[in-house]
């Protein structure tokens, strides 16, 4: 991996325990869960989601494996987003978890194309990445070709003008103020256009 390469900060994160672990999940008793917490009866519920009843209650009882367009379905029904069926909350713990970073005290990691502020570094096991970065870049041609990682993207201009360059979309002009939220795994790079390095704000989220 190339050294000027944004993904070494996703590296970097994982190397100090900030991905979280995954465990089992029974889908079927997690929906069942979420419609109960509706007060829905599974006609309410398959009508919600569009479903029929017999094959809403084949899901809740572990008789069928949904597809991705049933899962996408559940969640409109339900009014949630398909990651939250798989994330059920933790009922009897308190989570007052807190990391307060002051402005300029992140951990510093620069590379060629970037200047890295590391956010939030006090909480291991974090289930997303905030960090500052100032762009040096001013054009694709200083980039190792795409970054690409796995997770999605939330992109906030904070001062300068950036153009924010993509696998699959026209480059963006983006200004202080503008947000853009994507793919990881979508190659993508960012340069400052303004006289100045712009700086943004960066929140990967670790899978």
């Amino acid at each position: 991996m190339s050294d000027r390469d944004p993904r070494s900060i996703i590296r970097v994160a994982r190397d100090s325990g900030a991905e979280i672990e995954a465990e089992p999940l029974d889908l079927g008793a997690r929906v069942r869960e979420l419609r109960k917490a509706r007060d829905w009866t599974l006609e309410q519920a398959a009508s919600q989601a569009g479903l029929a009843r017999s094959t809403l209650s084949k899901i809740e009882n572990g008789q069928m494996s949904p597809t991705y367009d049933a899962l996408k379905k559940l969640a409109v029904g339900l009014q949630i987003s398909v990651p939250q069926l798989f994330t059920p909350p933790q009922k009897d713990q308190i989570n007052g978890r807190l990391s307060v970073t002051k402005s300029g005290e992140g951990t510093a990691h620069a590379t060629a194309t970037y200047e890295h502020e590391l956010l939030a570094e006090t909480l291991s096991k974090k289930r997303m990445l905030p960090y500052r970065a100032r762009v040096r870049a001013r054009s694709m041609e200083e980039f190792d070709g795409w970054v690409r990682h796995d997770g999605e993207e939330f992109l906030y201009v904070l001062t300068g003008v950036i153009t924010l360059y993509t696998e699959f979309y026209e480059p963006i002009e983006m200004r202080r103020g503008d947000s853009a939220y994507y793919d990881g795994t979508m190659g993508h790079n960012v340069v400052s256009v303004s006289p100045e390095d712009a700086t943004i704000l960066w929140v990967t989220s670790l899978v």
